[in-house]
């Protein structure tokens, strides 16, 4: 019982601490860095940080588009790859973006505003057309683009269309977003609607092999729109990058946004990761390693393993296809199932092209649950693992698919050698308390059926030697 309430609390076995950290050194031994009691009580300080709030859904910033990506999906395998769960997030998502107070004064995007609570696809499709008929309405070509294009170049040429009429728009509300309230939540919404158009025309052309036009339009709308940070539209930018190889141009973006006061997210971790194993990983090997020990720049990649895989424990098992992949939701959460299917779904490609990168990965990413202190909901280098994100991710990933959760802790050997041997005493001592004949006869019975071997070969053995020579065998 003390173990097992050690283990739990301390996160190691007592008997493999003590024999480990006092017994070794007393019998010359190496003392090997064992995770000590003090150090262990300092986790509990870690616990009484603030805690981390309610699991925060965030949108995808790569989510694919629905009529090109996730409704051939559906086509071919019959299955949904979206929950209803998901795409209720991007209902109120497109209301909050595309929608403001002043939509009934003008007739065609009143029409956008029912077609955006609208749950039945066909009905916001056929509402779209309708606005279109009225005036050139953006958000109607946005849903237009987003849904009932089956290709991503029907989808380009109606975002063209949007960015067309939204430019229109935003270049009239931003004349008159000082006149009051309702100018002001227009022109909110024009700003909105160009940022999202611009992103996914971006988007559009990543998807078509155009990789250093995409870039350049995100740059620029980052420089257009710096404030709008909440987009993510860095995280685009990192991907592409990664595929043209510009890796100077991808550390740049990094530590702008890998800054210890911005939020963090799996494609920064993990990029980060990958562009410190790129420079060791094409010559990395593990038994040259464990003979001559970690050089500076093989720990410093290591430990960007560590800090990625403590962000987020999931990711490893894609990125090395030990777990098959699905079609990415529109809303991840952060650290979750469903951020790492995100991720790896894009960025595989890119750890596969740097040589040694996912051997690097395979032979380190399990190394970080040793240095978390336990129990699991203590943080390392990052605030606690949220509980909740199973339960979130659940609602996210369609049903078909099962649901990565954080790896469990096993309990070390000496705690099960441990339970084992102090139970099967207790039972020992009862039987023997409550049926000593009995318990004696099975103890004369098991220690002759211990000891039959050795007198059978007593018996073979004086058999076959002289019975003079036996005999002085026994005097000696």
């Amino acid at each position: 019982i003390f173990e097992w309430w050690y283990f739990r609390k301390y996160g190691t076995s007592f008997i493999e601490q003590v024999s480990v950290s006092h017994l070794r050194p007393l019998l010359g031994g190496v003392d090997n860095s064992a995770p000590s009691a003090s150090s262990a009580a300092g986790g509990d300080a870690d616990s009484n940080r603030q805690s981390v709030s309610e699991c925060k859904v965030w949108r995808n910033p790569l989510n694919l588009f629905r009529g090109a990506e996730y409704n051939r999906y559906t086509w071919v395998t019959g299955r949904e790859p979206l929950t209803y769960y998901d795409m209720n997030l991007s209902a109120q998502d497109h209301q909050t973006f595309f929608t403001c107070d002043t939509d009934h004064l003008r007739p065609a995007d009143a029409i956008m505003q029912k077609a955006w609570r609208e749950r039945n696809p066909q009905a916001r499709i056929s509402a779209a057309h309708e606005a279109l008929e009225l005036n050139e309405c953006a958000t109607a070509y946005i849903l237009l683009a987003e849904e009932e294009a089956t290709t991503i170049v029907e989808a380009e040429k109606l975002f063209k269309q949007a960015l067309k009429a939204g430019e229109g728009c935003y270049r009239r509300s931003q004349q008159l977003q000082h006149h009051g309230a309702q100018y002001e939540a227009q022109h909110r919404r024009d700003t909105n609607v160009l940022v999202y158009i611009k992103r996914r025309l971006a988007m559009c052309a990543r998807k078509l092999g155009r990789t250093r036009e995409a870039v350049k339009m995100m740059r620029d709308l980052m420089k257009e729109f710096p404030l709008l940070s909440m987009f993510n539209i860095h995280e685009n930018l990192l991907e592409a990058l990664l595929e043209l190889q510009a890796y100077a141009d991808v550390q740049a973006v990094l530590a702008k946004y890998d800054d210890i006061s911005l939020p963090k997210s799996a494609t920064i971790c993990y990029t980060a990761a990958l562009l410190k194993a790129r420079a060791v990983s094409d010559k990395f090997s593990p038994e040259a390693a464990s003979r001559r020990g970690l050089s500076t720049a093989e720990m410093n990649a290591v430990e960007a393993i560590h800090r990625a895989v403590e962000f987020n424990p999931h990711v490893p098992k894609y990125l090395l296809e030990m777990k098959s992949l699905i079609l990415p939701p529109e809303h991840i959460l952060k650290r979750g199932d469903s951020e790492a299917i995100a991720y790896a779904f894009f960025h595989l490609q890119h750890w596969k092209r740097v040589e040694g990168a996912l051997n690097l990965l395979h032979c380190t990413w399990e190394g970080t649950f040793r240095m978390i202190p336990y129990p699991l909901e203590k943080g390392h280098l990052f605030y606690p693992y949220p509980i909740c994100t199973e339960t979130a991710d659940r609602e996210l990933l369609p049903s078909f698919h099962e649901v990565s959760v954080y790896p469990k802790k096993e309990l070390p050997f000496f705690i099960l050698f441990t339970a084992g041997l102090c139970s099967f005493t207790a039972m020992l001592a009862l039987l023997t308390h409550q049926f000593p004949e009995l318990m004696g006869v099975f103890a004369k019975a098991f220690l002759s059926t211990l000891f039959a071997p050795l007198n059978f070969v007593m018996e073979k053995v004086e058999s076959i030697l002289p019975s003079s020579l036996w005999h002085q065998l026994t005097r000696i």
